[in-house]
């Protein structure tokens, strides 16, 4: 009787362990998470935080960059193309609900292009972005901090585009902070055309 009950107890304590185990390591259910991961990213559960991680590449383009050279009958427009490696990160809580992410993305070849004169401007392209919810799980909640840089440069010639520092986004989409030089900034929400001047005037 009493070699039944310490076989017992025995039995009572490996399932109690290999159910922690399970709940510790076992990659976590991605219909358990607001929202759901990416399918690239596999996760793991902790026992107050899920991590999913997972990296892919990408490519894209021609598309539209939204910048316009010239006016008139001389007037055209800028294409980008690129390819890049992303590595992304996401946290949840113990709810299961997102509180960050981290995009980090590295690109191996980038351009802008005239498809009018076939001529081409090369970018490389380092960044971070960092987005804190503050309403866990509500992706229109978050704040993105992004760090690098862009630049843009033709062949035998100085960079005639720069972006590069840190900017803080809100979640409206308003600009909270900005450090550095921020070319992209200047044109697309200050309206400052002279500074895509020379990346016009290399495409021309």
């Amino acid at each position: 009787m009493k070699l039944l009950r310490v076989t017992c107890c025995l039995f009572v304590l490996l399932l109690s362990l290999v159910a922690f185990a399970f709940v510790t390591v076992h990659p976590a259910g991605a219909q358990t998470l607001n929202p759901p991961p990416p399918s690239f990213e596999i996760c793991r559960a902790g026992e107050n935080v899920t991590i999913c991680q997972g990296s892919r590449t990408l490519s894209y383009g021609p598309v539209d960059a939204g910048i316009v050279c010239g006016s008139g009958a001389s007037a055209f427009e800028v294409f980008d193309s690129g390819t890049y490696d992303q590595l992304g990160i996401r946290y949840y809580d113990q709810d299961g609900n997102l509180t960050r992410r981290v995009i980090h993305e590295d690109y191996t070849f980038a351009q802008f292009s005239n498809p009018l004169t076939g001529k081409v401007v090369p970018y490389t392209q380092h960044d971070t972005l960092t987005d804190v919810l503050v309403v866990p799980g509500d992706l229109s909640s978050f704040t993105e901090t992004i760090t690098g840089e862009v630049i843009f440069k033709p062949a035998h010639s100085a960079p005639v585009l720069f972006n590069a520092g840190r900017g803080v986004i809100a979640p409206d989409g308003s600009i909270e902070f900005r450090a550095g030089q921020h070319d992209f900034i200047d044109y697309f929400e200050n309206g400052d055309t002279s500074v895509v001047q020379k990346l016009c005037a290399a495409l021309a």
